[in-house]
């Protein structure tokens, strides 16, 4: 099932090319169909909170010239830095190191609090691919990341929430303007995903729609004004957004 959010917050059900409208994420559906290309998708939840992992690929921690972890190193993204799939996002003014993360997501479907790992994937939703767009210069320079991970429009999430698939050995790709930058799979991770669910709700309660980016693969790297930025996973679809020309 691929659950998508739309309009003015509307919730349907991607059938082929229709969307069929439901009450709610996942929820009965209404009689209404609307055709999918005539929708304005919007990010496919509404979290409370963006839980992300960071380098949890090793390769990528090498490329920022980083240990590998021994356990996982979170940071948060604010709900309003959640940016729909398609839109247009101006140059951040505060930063002149602009860099894409592509990620794969996941959305959670039931209230998580102290849930055990062999338990954790059934209080998911499903899976849906990011961006965890990132101001790589203040990052540096900050005390916390709140400008460099959480300003307006560093979240793009979408098309939509996946709730068919497996999300073990996914083919994950980023492209900049066509052009393929990151290529990995998700079993490359080093913290799986039933183990980040756990380690997360043993200290912090997860609410249905809440979102964990599962940390981005190697080959992250700078964005200029103009350029389309895109992430692809395997069996869950494709997000692409785009930098504002330089005005």
């Amino acid at each position: 099932m691929r659950i998508v959010r739309f309009g003015r917050g509307s919730w349907g059900v991607v059938e082929g090319e229709v969307v069929r409208v439901t009450r709610g994420p996942g929820g009965s559906f209404t009689r209404k169909r609307l055709p999918l290309a005539e929708v304005r998708l919007l990010p496919p939840t509404k979290p409370t909170k963006i839980v992300c992992v960071g380098r949890n690929y090793r390769r990528h921690a090498q490329e920022m010239g980083e240990e590998v972890p021994k356990e996982p190193g979170l940071f948060l993204k604010a709900p309003n830095a959640l940016a729909a799939p398609g839109s247009i996002l101006p140059y951040p003014s505060f930063t002149h190191s602009l860099h894409y993360e592509g990620e794969l997501a996941v959305v959670v479907g039931k209230r998580m609090r102290r849930v055990s790992e062999d338990k954790a994937l059934a209080y998911v939703l499903g899976y849906t691919c990011a961006l965890d767009l990132t101001a790589r210069d203040v990052q540096k320079t900050d005390l916390q990341w709140i400008r460099a991970k959480s300003a307006d429009g560093f979240c793009p999430l979408g098309p939509w929430v996946e709730t068919d698939v497996a999300p073990f050995d996914l083919r994950l790709r980023t492209f900049v303007n066509g052009e393929v930058r990151q290529d990995a799979r998700t079993s490359a991770m080093i913290f799986s995903i039933p183990f980040l669910l756990a380690y997360v709700s043993s200290f912090m309660t997860l609410e249905p729609g809440d979102v964990l980016l599962t940390g981005t693969p190697e080959g992250v790297g700078e964005l200029k004004p103009g350029d389309e930025v895109a992430v692809e996973i395997e069996g869950i679809g494709r997000l692409s957004v785009r930098v504002a020309p330089a005005s």
